[in-house]
């Protein structure tokens, strides 16, 4: 694969997804610099692939901290170069974000959250961890692709950026933000080389949203139930069913006419109308 040798820097690489994405890419012989927020995640995981025999380097970092992000640069350039791929999977949500309610209608009982109790600093915080924390790695590690060949950045959306989900408000605003950006960073970098391209997951169990899924016993949630029953292929997906779009768009061999896009994989979700 024309990734093979290349420099790959992953934030959010100890969450359930970017971690299956690490586990590929350095399989496919790629050097893999691994960020994340907490450490113990990424170091794990770093000695899980240089003991598979793959080239892996963790780095602690806040994809909102640009001077600590380009110090991070600068410890990749130093060690193997500069990067030639960068997948912005940082991001996440907030319980104070969300409604506990789907409709507004009148007054909500105590203990609701409708849209006028929402936390304005926790809906700033979301969209600070998914918009600019995709925009500022993005700033900082892009500089070293510019007029190179075989550059892209991979940005991880949701299917909230496409219709927002009930009670999640500040997430699916980010996410949409988030492919609006998509689009413009691919069009601004189409000269220079660099490809710009997201992903945008259906609903998978992760650690993340276990919570929302699934209740103390293990069983399918109110919730659940109603994305199973828009999902046509009536289950959630499987962290490795992500791997081959992933592959995919980050491989110039493969996709190397193919920018400004987010690819769906959603088991039908986007597609289906509800009747």
């Amino acid at each position: 694969m024309a990734i093979s040798g290349k420099i790959v820097v992953i934030t959010g690489a100890g969450g359930v997804l970017c971690r299956e994405f690490a586990r590929a890419l350095a399989a496919d012989g790629a050097k893999v610099a691994l960020l994340n927020r907490s450490f113990d995640k990424v170091e794990l995981l770093a000695n899980e692939l240089v003991g598979q025999g793959a080239e892996a380097l963790p780095f602690q970092v806040d994809v909102l901290d640009k001077e600590g992000l380009s110090k991070v640069r600068a410890s990749i350039r130093e060690a193997w170069g500069p990067c030639d791929i960068l997948i912005n999977g940082a991001g996440g949500n907030m319980s104070k974000a969300n409604t506990s309610i789907e409709y507004h209608e009148g007054e909500p009982a105590t203990d609701e959250t409708s849209f006028f109790d929402l936390e304005d600093n926790q809906i700033e915080a979301v969209f600070n961890v998914n918009f600019m924390g995709t925009l500022l790695p993005t700033k900082v590690f892009a500089q070293d692709m510019a007029g190179r060949d075989d550059c892209c950045v991979l940005n991880i959306s949701s299917m909230a950026a496409y219709h927002p989900m009930t009670k999640v408000l500040g997430y699916a605003a980010a996410k949409a933000a988030v492919n609006n950006l998509t689009e413009w960073l691919a069009v601004h970098f189409s000269k220079v080389g660099i490809r710009v391209n997201g992903l945008a997951p259906g609903f998978f169990a992760t650690a993340q949203n276990r919570s929302l899924l699934f209740d103390n016993e293990g069983n399918l949630t109110s919730r659940s139930h109603k994305i199973i029953a828009g999902t046509p292929m009536g289950r959630f997906g499987e962290p490795k069913e992500l791997v081959g779009t992933v592959r995919y768009l980050v491989d110039s061999a493969q996709s190397g006419f193919v920018t400004g896009i987010t690819v769906p994989v959603d088991g039908g979700f986007l597609a289906y109308s509800g009747v």
